[in-house]
């Protein structure tokens, strides 16, 4: 199953952003995205690489949906394939 990851960016070092995903940082690519993105910035990251910017009018409600998710799914594969993937990827430089 894949399954895009929610996060907010912390900083742009030229093509990678340092995001955050609840409390985890990690860098992420941003090679795909069509438009700029900065610090405050939610996107959407599969597999360490940003797929899509969230518009800032949906931002919080984006991510407050992934919360109630990750905090009601319990055994739920999504829930567990999302742990799975932040906890793959490599910690920023």
């Amino acid at each position: 199953m894949c399954l895009g990851v929610p996060g907010r960016i912390i900083e742009v070092r030229g093509n990678i952003a340092v995001t955050d995903f609840w409390g985890a940082r990690r860098d992420v690519a941003l090679d795909n995205l069509t438009e700029p993105v900065q610090s405050g910035d939610t996107i959407i990251s599969h597999a360490g690489v940003a797929v899509r910017r969230i518009p800032p009018h949906e931002a919080d409600a984006v991510m407050a949906m992934y919360e109630v998710v990750l905090c009601e799914a319990g055994e739920d594969p999504i829930a567990l394939d999302v742990i799975e993937e932040l906890e793959l990827e490599p910690e920023p430089v």
